[in-house]
């Protein structure tokens, strides 16, 4: 674990009086990591957009389609996965490993009850490679420093932002992360990114209420992006087929799967 944070540091940090969205949406997967507050918020999420718990387990499988394919089908050994969240079933460095025992994963959260749950991540392979970074994406020059002492980074790193631009509720600022993160990272690297929407060809228009409950009960206060907006976020980069697409649809392992109001997609440097 990289940092010096001590026991009554993170204690400090922890606020269990407001729902917390890596609480909650450990909540929503199935996860124990909660406290009543998250249970009852996300209970209230659900009720207004049903399909919630669905976006959060199909963003979970998204991520295990994505690392088997980068790693089996593209070779890729490193991996910086950028707003973590609580550890649960199939965790980053699990799927790479499996894989190719050799694979190194960086996570990164700033999330206090996640640093606390951090250890067990930091359980891989002896032939790879895990660590954990408390830091904050809108530092990414932070993040790329303690990365780099895990990942080669003049060799392919797949870098993993699901769920955690919606958090940047600037989209410049948000634009300018993917772009730093980026550039850091050689050719032949990768972006995986999954994102809200409130799109209708998502059927995304239950979210713009469900949202706006969120930022007046929970925090991080969140944000959802258009099509275009996500897009955007791929610039200078090559999507891989399917492209951007709901993120069940991305190589899904079941024809018939459901659009949800989440995009997802893929994207290799060149």
């Amino acid at each position: 674990m990289t940092g010096n944070e001590r026991p009554s540091d993170v204690s400090d940090r922890l606020n269990t009086g407001i729902a917390h969205n890596a609480r909650v949406w450990n909540y929503w997967i199935g996860g124990k990591d909660h406290y009543e507050v998250d249970q009852q918020v996300g209970d209230q999420v659900a009720t207004m957009f049903p399909v919630i718990r669905d976006v959060a387990r199909a963003d979970r499988e998204f991520l295990g389609r994505a690392v088997r394919f980068l790693t089996a089908e593209r070779g890729v050994r490193q991996f910086l996965d950028i707003g973590t969240g609580l550890p649960t079933l199939d965790n980053t460095h699990e799927i790479a490993q499996r894989v190719a025992p050799e694979s190194r994963i960086v996570y990164v959260d700033n999330d206090p009850i996640v640093l606390v749950h951090a250890r067990s991540l930091l359980v891989g392979t002896p032939q790879g490679a895990t660590d954990y970074i408390d830091a904050d994406i809108r530092r990414p020059d932070d993040v790329i420093a303690g990365a780099s002492s895990t990942l080669d980074l003049e060799r392919p790193v797949a870098v993993m932002m699901l769920g955690i631009l919606n958090f940047v509720t600037d989209t410049d600022e948000a634009r300018e992360i993917v772009r730093r993160f980026m550039a850091a990272v050689p050719s032949g690297s990768f972006l995986v990114l999954t994102h809200p929407t409130t799109d209708a060809d998502l059927d995304g228009e239950g979210n713009v209420e469900a949202m706006r409950f969120w930022n007046e009960n929970a925090t991080p206060p969140i944000t959802a992006r258009s099509r275009t907006e996500i897009a955007a976020f791929f610039e200078g980069l090559d999507l891989l087929a399917p492209g951007l697409v709901s993120c069940a649809h991305w190589r899904p392992d079941d024809g018939s799967v459901p659009t949800l109001p989440q995009f997802g997609a893929v994207a290799r440097k060149p």
